[in-house]
């Protein structure tokens, strides 16, 4: 089972990666002015603005943030940032969970692309309407994971992501596995 956790990743960042998979998006075709450090900081914002909806709160940790030129775009980037879930999601709560984010992704006008109803690994995707591709992936040992995408935009330096995790940094390699009990969302009843 351990073994397919990097594979879900790799799907999960091929699913919502905008670059190169995608014709221009609507801020290219407008002239938009946005650069990458922008784009990040909107990202940065979306996860902020879906851990908010979720009550209790879940306790997080940034996951490494990438950005990388577009194909065939000259002069245009696109950067991804993820987070990892730290609280213990029993399997109990887990259906819950993914409700909450579903839900509220809908609320904020955002088109659901893509459910996996895995009953072990199972995810949604979606996207923004200026095309920034979200995701919500269970992984291994029922580890949440939400990630953001973003489309091409003018390249810029990409600083790290400002929003101060609600809990200290692991060590080791990652994937780091949830550590911290919730009494809601750790209860197996």
């Amino acid at each position: 089972m351990k073994s397919r956790r990097p594979a879900v990743v790799a799907l999960a960042l091929l699913a919502t990666t905008g670059c190169g998979l995608t014709a221009p998006g609507p801020a290219e075709r407008k002239g938009s002015k946005v650069n990458m450090q922008q784009a990040a900081d909107k990202a940065d914002t979306l996860l902020q603005e879906t851990l908010s909806a979720v009550t209790p709160g879940l306790r997080w940790v940034h996951e490494a943030s990438s950005d990388s030129g577009c194909p065939g775009r000259k002069n245009s980037g696109s950067v991804t940032r993820g987070i990892s879930i730290m609280t213990v999601v029993s399997e109990q709560r887990r259906g819950a969970l993914l409700g909450v984010i579903e839900r509220n992704w809908k609320s904020r006008g955002f088109k659901i692309t893509g459910v996996n109803t895995d009953k072990e690994l199972p995810a949604i995707y979606a996207s923004t309407p200026d095309d920034f591709r979200m995701d919500v992936v269970v992984g291994y040992a029922g580890q949440f994971h939400l990630s953001v995408a973003t489309p091409c935009f003018a390249e810029s330096p990409v600083g790290a992501p400002t929003p101060a995790p609600n809990t200290s940094p692991r060590q080791g390699d990652f994937p780091w596995r949830p550590d911290m009990h919730d009494p809601f969302w750790s209860a197996t009843n």
